[in-house]
């Protein structure tokens, strides 16, 4: 029987407002299909969204959703969570709103290593706002604010979570969506922070200015710049640059989970007692 992925979306919202081609619908679809695998129902998730074509995502599912201000995601769901611990809170940004204007919020969600889901949907460009440089822009590429090719350098997101102490981090590409919705229900299973970076196209206000004028186009370059883990791993540095490994590059399950360490401090308030440095186990 045909999966029915209407029971999980706001059939009222569609058709969605993304450009055909577009990955975020892939994203989209493999995201429902890891809900569904983990058995949760709907009143027990609630996704967060911020700003650009990945904001649209709290839209279209028929969640607890909040769609709010641009680079605050984390901000938000860390409420949520700390109020609703028993809620699988997941927050969806792109990498203009996860890494430039929302950095620090990203970062400190993943050193709290509170037990949630941060999905970072890269396209490298600011897409909804038409072409500005963001983080992760490919030094060279053409953008509308940098006409003469991107100078930045490229920030590489999964790097930066396994730095800032995210317990769980992983990188798939959509052109595999079987392999993105397994690393979803990897991230969802597992207890701390989980930064999951999905690789997608933006044939639109990224590949036609740079020479990838179909959607096809943008994905296989894509795949020409990923690498399962495993295979990189067996690189040489050198052959490893400009190289994104995906799969899960990070896993760490021993790691205190920062609403359990909230709780504790409550009951010890509760029972007149402090915490103090000798109570938690150093676990990096």
């Amino acid at each position: 029987m045909a999966f029915n992925y209407n029971q999980y979306l706001r059939m009222e919202k569609m058709p969605t407002l993304w450009c055909w081609g577009c990955g975020d619908g892939v994203i989209l679809k493999a995201f429902i299909r890891a809900v569904e695998k983990m058995g949760w129902t709907q009143d027990e998730v609630c996704v967060v969204s911020g700003i650009g074509c990945s904001g649209r995502f709290s839209s279209y599912v028929d969640f607890n959703t909040i769609h709010t201000t641009h680079g605050r995601t984390v901000a938000y769901a860390t409420g949520v969570k700390l109020a609703n611990p028993d809620k699988h809170v997941i927050c969806v940004a792109g990498d203009g709103d996860a890494l430039a204007i929302g950095g620090n919020h990203t970062i400190h969600g993943c050193r709290r290593n509170i037990d949630m889901t941060m999905i970072v949907i890269n396209n490298f460009i600011y897409g909804l706002t038409n072409s500005q440089t963001s983080p992760t822009t490919p030094q060279g590429m053409w953008t509308v604010t940098q006409k003469a090719g991107n100078i930045d350098p490229t920030f590489d997101a999964s790097a930066l979570a396994i730095a800032a102490g995210a317990s769980f981090v992983a990188r798939e590409n959509i052109t595999a969506p079987k392999k993105l919705e397994k690393v979803f229900v990897k991230a969802f299973e597992h207890k701390g922070f989980s930064f999951v970076e999905a690789l997608s196209n933006c044939h639109i206000n990224l590949g036609r200015k740079n020479k990838m004028v179909s959607a096809m186009d943008n994905l296989n370059w894509i795949d020409n710049i990923t690498m399962p883990k495993a295979k990189y791993d067996k690189l040489t540095e050198e052959e490893q640059l400009n190289l994104l490994p995906t799969g899960i590059l990070h896993q760490n399950e021993n790691a205190d989970e920062y609403c359990e360490l909230y709780g504790r401090i409550q009951a010890a308030h509760q029972g007149g007692a402090k915490i103090t440095q000798d109570d938690f186990e150093k676990k990096i």
